[in-house]
């Protein structure tokens, strides 16, 4: 189990090792305040395009529904007329420089969420470690009106017209305190200064948007082929998750009623062929972020569990209004 891994287990909580690693918070906590006032003295440049940029991220460290939320917002917009684009960082991978990513891009390259993006959304994405340079080359190579950041709120480097920001509603934002003696990457309070905040899972607070994430079909990594998840019922099967909250994938095919053997791994693991069980007589259930690293040895019992996110139109709208809005100078 690695650092962060370890630390994990103490964010929910409030122990001992949280009190030894107060005097690191409040040191990274001075660190960010004074980096965000450098931005906005002008010190450090923020820049800008002729087009919109809308940002989705967190607050917290690991995956809270980023991911399935851009692709959700890609499509919607798109819906409405809008030809989005996608920058990510391309956690995971390896290149360095700005990259075009598409459905058959090798994930080794660029990580697996940038492919899932491409194949989800069916839009242009670049990768790069610094964001400025991808929305650059995005903006070179296609004929977007609008980037849409995967992960960028705390890239002030990266000038923004609407801010996104993503809670998890079963771990919220577990003991509150700023990393390493809790998960947050930036103070609570910095929710007040984003346009939209979407919650997934649990139930929506005042001012906030509901988003569901579910599962219900799984596709062959080999054929192809689609069924639904009801289909493996009786049978004992592995489940494979190298996400953030593995348990998430579990307790989701639990609660269809399926009969697993688990096997996590840590996120954005790089799978190899002996990390799975090559066992033909159990079916292996595998997130699809995961399955786009899988694909190339994979074996005919190996499905990919999707997800179907549904958002409330309300919340397009209001995207959509908003980057209407400020656009014009409204």
């Amino acid at each position: 189990m690695n650092v962060a891994a370890s630390l994990q287990r103490h964010w929910n909580r409030i122990d001992a090792l949280t009190l030894l690693l107060l005097p690191l918070s409040f040191c990274y906590g001075l660190i960010i305040s004074i980096r965000s006032l450098l931005y906005r003295l002008g010190v450090f440049r923020v820049r800008h395009w002729n087009v919109p940029v809308l940002v989705v991220g967190n607050l917290s460290v690991g995956g809270s529904g980023k991911t399935p939320l851009v692709i959700a917002l890609a499509r919607g917009l798109r819906a409405k007329g809008w030809r989005p684009g996608v920058v990510s960082r391309g956690y995971g991978g390896i290149s360095k420089g700005p990259t075009v990513v598409t459905a058959a891009t090798d994930p080794f390259w660029v990580g697996d969420e940038p492919v899932l993006i491409a194949r989800e959304a069916e839009v242009p994405v670049v990768v790069s470690r610094k964001r400025v340079k991808a929305v650059d080359r995005l903006l070179q190579e296609t004929q977007v009106n609008l980037v849409i950041a995967d992960d960028g709120l705390q890239h002030l480097a990266l000038g923004r017209t609407v801010e996104i920001a993503v809670i998890d509603g079963v771990t919220g934002h577990g003991n509150r305190l700023l990393l390493p003696a809790g998960p947050l990457r930036e103070p609570l309070r910095r929710l007040k200064r984003v346009d939209i905040r979407v919650r997934r899972g649990g139930q929506p607070k005042e001012g906030e948007y509901a988003m569901s994430v579910k599962a219900s079909v799984a596709q062959n990594l080999v054929s192809g082929e689609e069924v639904e998840l009801a289909e493996f019922s009786g049978a004992p099967l592995v489940a494979v998750a190298g996400i953030h909250q593995p348990e998430r994938f579990f307790l989701t095919l639990r609660n269809l009623g399926l009969q697993i053997q688990e096997k996590a791994f840590s996120d954005h693991h790089a799978f190899q062929p002996g990390d799975i069980p090559q066992a033909l007589d159990r079916p292996v259930l595998m997130t699809s972020k995961d399955a786009v690293k899988c694909e190339a040895f994979a074996q005919k019992n190996w499905w990919a569990v999707k997800q179907v996110v549904t958002i409330p139109q309300e919340l397009l709208s209001h995207v959509d209004e908003l980057l209407e809005r400020r656009i014009h100078g409204r």
